[in-house]
């Protein structure tokens, strides 16, 4: 797995590779709202996670998950470091981890 300097860098090589879709984080599930679907965790896997914290603040620290779908949707998720880990199903917290 590559190591990116930044989430930009990281974005742009992912979506090259096929990871095209942006999925938003919900409580039980992926929306990607381009294709209006959501997709639950046994129906997604996440194949790299790529952490970056920011230099100044730890309010600046964010995930970008690759994930692909059974459907053969791939896409990215990019979420806050932490913060809205109370806001979801233990489901999505263990298929996130």
């Amino acid at each position: 797995m590559k190591n990116y300097d930044t989430l930009s860098e990281a974005i742009s090589d992912l979506q090259a590779k096929g990871y095209t879709y942006d999925f938003n984080l919900k409580p039980h599930c992926l929306e990607c709202a381009s294709l209006k679907i959501e997709i639950r965790p046994e129906d997604f896997k996440v194949d790299q996670t790529h952490r970056f914290e920011g230099m100044s603040s730890t309010d600046d620290n964010s995930v970008l998950y690759a994930i692909s779908s059974k459907d053969g949707i791939r896409g990215i998720l990019v979420d806050a470091y932490g913060v809205y880990a109370g806001n979801i199903s233990e489901k999505m917290r263990k298929k996130l981890r």
